[in-house]
């Protein structure tokens, strides 16, 4: 995972998975909530989720959230708030450029 090199961008993927566990969420669940706040643009399979997931707990960027439990929740950190708001920034500001070049937007 390429996220945040040197200050880069991170992926969609990564900037999702981290605001669907803003709340404690489940592997399913963060399918779900992803599918949803994208209309279905972007779906993930098992297997880029869970590696993505495994990555951000290397990262610290989540934790697991409450192990005695059926299925394993995870939960933000404080750490993984921070990339969030970060990544924020910087897109407002790609966003503002952009604007700022092409003068506006349409609506079409």
């Amino acid at each position: 995972m390429r996220d945040n090199v040197k200050g880069g961008a991170l992926t969609e993927t990564t900037l999702f998975v981290l605001l669907a566990v803003y709340q404690p969420n489940h592997g399913y669940g963060i399918m779900q909530f992803i599918e949803s706040k994208t209309s279905g643009r972007l779906s993930l399979g098992a297997g880029t989720l869970y590696g993505a997931i495994n990555t951000l707990v290397k990262k610290k960027w989540i934790v697991l959230y409450g192990e005695d439990r059926r299925k394993k929740e995870y939960i933000i950190t404080e750490e993984g708030k921070k990339i969030v708001e970060l990544e924020v920034k910087r897109l407002k500001k790609l966003h503002d450029t952009a604007i700022e070049i092409i003068g506006g937007i349409s609506n079409e």
